[in-house]
């Protein structure tokens, strides 16, 4: 697809945190003119982006001075985002453009009706993000790859290709571009049961699975055992509790579609081990992998890849770093370095990550090189 141009000049922010930050440094990097006014209630982090170059203006509230903007990001949390758009709504210029990067779009949408802004309003959803939160943790590049959901007003067909997309579409088709994301148009309640299944339902999945084992945990045993797989399975579990009720109350109806499905799933799942139909469980892992291998990691979810593999070592003195000084030596900078305790299915004694892929790569080569064993 063309890359299409940036036409606005002065964007806003309402928010700035981890994507707010993100989307608002990258758009800074590939548009050093751009201007960019920002609110948000920790004026300290304000002044942080100020100093950092990313925002030009730090507004003290809601007001006449956002007229200037072409452009504004709604980047609150989903709940308020509708009280802003009303608040913002007296100061919008002829031709400015609002858009958000909530995570559910019905009641964002339900609003924009109500209110008559169908036509100054595009919905956006970038799925990339981070188990951490706040402007100190944006980057520059944390949407690169990742798909960044467009959602149009009611009078718009998602069906359209992209140069046939009316003009507040192709704005924000832009700014995905900008940043590096891979652009998708979708109906905003076609949005909203998709996520309600791949990102939604795993949140709830995973924080009730680590809370059942927390309920049969009585030694404490299961939690000082528990690595590979659980861990992995789980790791979205510690995300913000704040943020992730926010975003069920707000998507209740979807979300409640998906789970009664999944329960369905389950209750069969149990009549078949009861059951012991070895040869139903072995359709669920089959069916279940042949599914998952034909997924592509090649663009980011909601919460950002995991770059990392485990290396085999000798339990002694100077093993790390060992490995630390061979990959410094090369320039490959490693995120974290971890001990497995717990090495279930066949991993290294050391797992390593990295912050993307081409470093991981490069890690890998390079110890390769010194003979280590490795495991993906």
């Amino acid at each position: 697809m063309k890359q299409l141009e940036i036409n606005d000049s002065v964007i806003g922010f309402i928010g700035l945190g981890l994507i707010g930050g993100s989307i608002a440094r990258r758009l800074k990097q590939v548009r050093p003119d751009l201007t960019i006014m920002a609110y948000m209630r920790t004026r300290s982090k304000l002044k942080q982006a100020k100093a950092d170059g990313v925002v030009d203006v730090i507004l003290d509230g809601i007001g006449e001075e956002l007229s200037r903007c072409d452009l504004i990001f709604l980047c609150t949390p989903v709940e308020y985002n509708a009280q802003y758009l009303r608040a913002i709504r007296p100061f919008l210029k002829p031709g400015a453009l609002i858009t958000d990067v909530g995570s559910t779009k019905t009641n964002i949408h339900q609003e924009i009706l109500s209110q008559g802004l169908f036509s100054s309003f595009t919905g956006g959803h970038p799925m990339a993000g981070s188990e951490k939160t706040g402007y100190e943790n944006s980057s520059a590049h944390l949407l690169e790859n990742a798909y960044y959901i467009i959602t149009p007003a009611e009078n718009c067909s998602p069906d359209l290709p992209f140069e046939k997309q009316p003009e507040n579409v192709r704005r924000i088709v832009a700014i995905a571009q900008a940043l590096g994301a891979i652009p998708m148009i979708l109906d905003y309640r076609e949005h909203d049961q998709v996520v309600a299944a791949i990102s939604h339902l795993p949140h709830l999945i995973a924080s009730s699975l680590v809370n059942l084992v927390r309920d049969c945990d009585s030694t404490g045993v299961m939690k000082q055992v528990a690595a590979g797989g659980f861990k992995d399975i789980t790791r979205i579990a510690s995300s913000s509790p704040e943020m992730w009720e926010q975003i069920c109350m707000t998507n209740t109806g979807p979300i409640a579609q998906m789970l009664r499905r999944y329960i369905d799933s389950l209750t069969r799942i149990l009549g078949e081990i009861e059951a012991a139909d070895g040869s139903a469980i072995y359709r669920l892992f089959n069916d279940s992998r042949s599914y998952r291998d034909s997924m592509t990691d090649r663009v980011k979810g909601s919460i950002e890849p995991s770059y990392s593999f485990s290396v085999d070592v000798v339990d002694e003195i100077g093993a790390i770093s060992t490995i630390s000084v061979i990959l410094a030596a090369k320039g490959i900078s490693i995120k974290n370095i971890g001990i497995n305790n717990n090495r279930e299915q066949g991993e290294g004694a050391l797992k390593i990550a990295f912050y993307d892929k081409a470093s991981m790569e490069a890690a890998w080569e390079r110890l390769e090189h010194y003979k280590y064993e490795l495991h993906r």
